[in-house]
C-alpha cells in the first residue's frame, strides 16, 4: 500500500464535453480524448480522471445518470471507451472514471418505477417521505441549487429527496438492494479494466433516517437558502462510512485500484474521517482549497495537518475543477498578482503538496476564468442566479488547442464559446515557447515523479514571522526539499528550517544561512545536493537544469 501508484500521483481531470470534439457537433467526445492522449502523457501525469460520459438527459451535464452502464451517444460508443482505455494503458496512463451514486437521473428506469406507487419492487430505492399535516415538505432541508430539497410526486402522494436538482432524486443507500445494485455497477467497470473511481459527493450518500431539521448556520449574507443552514442531517451521516467500507473491499479485491471521494463542501476533518484506516476511501478532497483565498497562514494549517502512517489517511488536493472558478482568476485579486502569475504560483504549490493531486484541464496552461455572456450560458445554476452567480460555465469552456477562431476544439459551433483570452494561451502556442506556463507545468510534474521526497515524503511546515509567506519541507534528512511561496507584493525573507546551503531547483530567490529572500509573488524550491532521484541520474540532472532555467512569467 505504501508504494501504491495513486499515493502521490498526479491525475489530470478531463471534462469530456470541452476537451476535444472529433465529429463536428461542437461537443467533446471519447474519440477526441483518445486523440489527445499524447499531449496528456507529455505532461508527465500518472493518469486521467474522466468526468461523466454516461447516458444522461444532461440536465446537469452528465451528473444525472440514466444508465450507469451506457455511453451517451453524444460522447460516442462503448467501443470508443474501450479504445480510449486501451490507448491510455498503452501509454502508461491510469484511467479514473466518475461515478454518481448519491443520486440518479429522474429518467432512470429505477426512478420511473419507484415513483409509480409505494408497493412496486423499486418503491424503497429512493428517499420518499409523507408531507407534514399542512402539506409542507417533511423537513427544512434545502437543495444546493436553490429551494427545498423535496419535490412532490402526485402518483405516490409523497415527497422525494433531491439534494441537487429536482431531476436528480437521491438513491436510498440504506436499502441493501440499492447497495448491491451500485456494487454491480462498480464491478462492471472494474471488469472492463478502469483503474478506479472518483465518487461524486460521497458524503451525501446517506441521509438521517429520522429526517430531522437542519440547524441554522447563522452565516451573514447567505447567497442561497442552502447557506442558511448547516447540512447536519442530509449529509455526513456516520453510516455512510459503512457503505464506503463495502466499496473499498470490493475495489481492493481487484488489485491496485483506487477510489477518490469528493467531499462537498467538506473540510479537513471530513477528509481525514473518510480516508483514515485502510477500510475507507483511498483518498479524498474537500473544498478547502476550491473556494476563496484562505490566506497563507490558514493555507499552511490546512495542508500540514496530515500525520504519517498508512492508517492516518491520505489527502487529495485540487485547486480547480469543473465546479469552481479557475484558480488563476479566483485567487489573483486577493493575492494582488496577475492571473498568469497567480496560475504559476498556485501550480507550483499544488505540485509540491503531500498527497494525490488533481490538475484540471487548462490549469497547466494558466487559463483564467472565461467570461460567458448570459445569452451563451448553459448551466441552469448560472441562468437562475445571474448576475450575482454566473454558474460554472466559465470554467467549462472548450480547451484551446491552437490560436484559431475555434481553438482547434471543433470544426462545428462549440457548445460554449471559446474565450479570446484563452486563444493566446493555446497549447500549441505555449508548446513553441520554451519558457511558457506549459513548460513550467511539465517540469514541475516531472520533478514530482522523479523525487521520492516530493511524491510521498513527509511535509513539515516551517514557521514564519512574515505574514503572507508559506514554507514547508518535503522529505527529511539528506532528502529534504524546501518549498517557499511568497504571496506578498514585495520581496520577503523566508525561514528555511535548514542549516545548509540549498541548490535552487525552481523559481527565484537569494539564499543565505537559514533563510532565502523570495521575490514578490514568487516561488523558491530548493534541495540539498544529496537529494535522491527516482529516475536515472542523467535524466534527473537534465531536468534540474531545465527547471532552474525557467523564469516565472509576469
Amino acid at each position: 500500500m505504501a508504494d501504491a501508484w495513486w499515493r502521490g500521483a498526479t491525475i489530470y481531470q478531463i471534462y469530456p464535453r470541452s476537451f476535444q470534439d472529433s465529429d463536428g457537433d461542437g461537443i467533446g467526445d471519447l474519440p477526441g480524448i483518445t486523440s489527445r492522449l499524447d499531449y496528456v502523457k507529455a505532461l508527465g501525469v500518472d493518469g486521467v480522471w474522466l468526468s461523466p460520459f454516461f447516458t444522461s438527459p444532461m440536465r446537469d451535464f452528465g451528473y444525472d445518470v440514466s444508465d450507469y452502464r451506457g455511453v451517451d451517444p453524444m460522447f460516442g460508443t462503448m467501443a470508443d471507451f474501450d479504445a480510449l482505455l486501451a490507448a491510455a494503458h498503452e501509454r502508461g496512463l491510469k484511467v479514473i472514471i466518475d461515478q454518481v451514486w448519491s443520486h440518479s437521473s429522474s429518467d432512470h428506469e429505477w426512478f420511473e418505477t419507484s415513483r409509480q406507487d409505494a408497493t412496486n419492487d423499486k418503491a424503497d430505492w429512493y428517499v420518499w417521505a409523507d408531507p407534514k399535516p399542512d402539506g409542507a415538505p417533511p423537513n427544512n432541508w434545502q437543495a444546493w441549487f436553490g429551494g427545498p430539497a423535496w419535490t412532490w410526486e402526485p402518483r405516490r402522494r409523497q415527497y422525494y429527496l433531491h439534494n441537487f436538482l429536482p431531476s436528480q432524486p437521491d438513491l436510498n443507500l440504506r436499502n441493501p438492494q440499492v447497495r448491491e445494485a451500485i456494487k454491480d455497477i462498480a464491478r462492471f467497470w472494474l471488469d472492463k479494466g478502469v483503474d478506479g473511481f472518483r465518487l461524486d459527493v460521497v458524503n451525501y450518500f446517506l441521509h438521517d433516517a429520522r429526517l430531522r431539521d437542519n440547524p441554522p448556520s447563522g452565516r451573514p449574507e447567505p447567497a442561497l437558502p442552502r447557506d442558511m443552514q448547516e447540512h447536519a442531517f442530509n449529509s455526513n451521516q456516520p453510516e455512510t462510512l459503512d457503505f464506503v467500507a463495502e466499496l473499498r473491499a470490493l475495489t481492493d479485491s481487484y488489485g491496485d485500484r483506487m477510489m477518490v471521494g469528493e467531499i462537498a463542501p467538506g473540510s479537513f476533518d471530513l477528509m481525514r474521517d473518510y480516508t483514515r484506516t485502510q477500510q475507507r476511501l483511498h483518498t479524498a478532497y474537500a473544498f478547502d482549497l476550491l473556494g476563496d483565498w484562505p490566506g497563507a497562514e490558514r493555507l499552511g494549517e490546512i495542508i500540514a495537518r496530515w500525520a504519517d502512517g498508512l492508517e492516518e489517511g491520505w489527502p487529495g488536493w485540487a485547486l480547480s475543477n469543473h465546479d469552481v472558478a479557475r484558480i488563476a482568476t479566483r485567487w489573483s485579486a486577493a493575492i494582488g498578482a496577475s492571473e498568469q502569475r497567480t496560475g504559476v504560483l498556485c501550480l507550483s504549490l499544488l505540485t509540491t503538496l503531500r498527497g494525490t493531486i488533481f490538475i484540471y484541464q487548462g490549469e497547466e496552461l494558466g487559463l483564467p476564468q472565461a467570461d460567458v455572456p448570459f445569452d451563451k450560458l448553459q448551466d441552469p445554476w448560472g441562468i437562475a442566479g445571474w448576475p450575482q452567480n454566473k454558474g460554472r460555465d466559465g470554467c467549462r469552456t472548450p480547451m484551446p488547442w491552437n490560436a484559431s477562431t475555434d481553438g482547434g476544439f471543433s470544426p462545428g459551433s462549440p457548445w460554449l464559446p471559446i474565450a479570446d483570452t484563452h486563444l493566446t494561451l493555446a497549447a500549441d502556442v505555449q508548446d513553441r515557447q520554451p519558457q511558457s506556463v506549459l513548460a513550467i507545468a511539465r517540469v514541475l510534474v516531472s520533478l514530482r515523479r522523479m523525487f521520492p521526497a516530493m511524491r510521498t515524503g513527509a511535509l513539515s511546515l516551517v514557521p514564519q514571522t512574515t505574514p503572507g509567506v508559506l514554507a514547508f519541507t518535503r522529505g527529511s534528512g539528506e532528502e529534504a526539499f524546501l518549498c517557499a511561496f511568497n504571496f506578498r507584493d514585495e520581496a520577503a525573507a523566508v525561514e528555511t528550517g535548514l542549516d545548509d546551503t540549498l541548490d535552487r531547483v525552481f523559481g527565484a530567490g537569494q539564499g543565505r544561512e537559514g533563510r532565502v529572500v523570495v521575490p514578490a509573488h514568487g516561488v523558491y524550491i530548493g534541495r540539498r545536493p544529496e537529494a535522491g532521484l527516482r529516475e536515472p541520474a542523467g535524466d534527473g540532472e537534465r531536468l534540474l537544469a531545465e527547471a532552474a532555467a525557467l523564469p516565472i512569467p509576469d
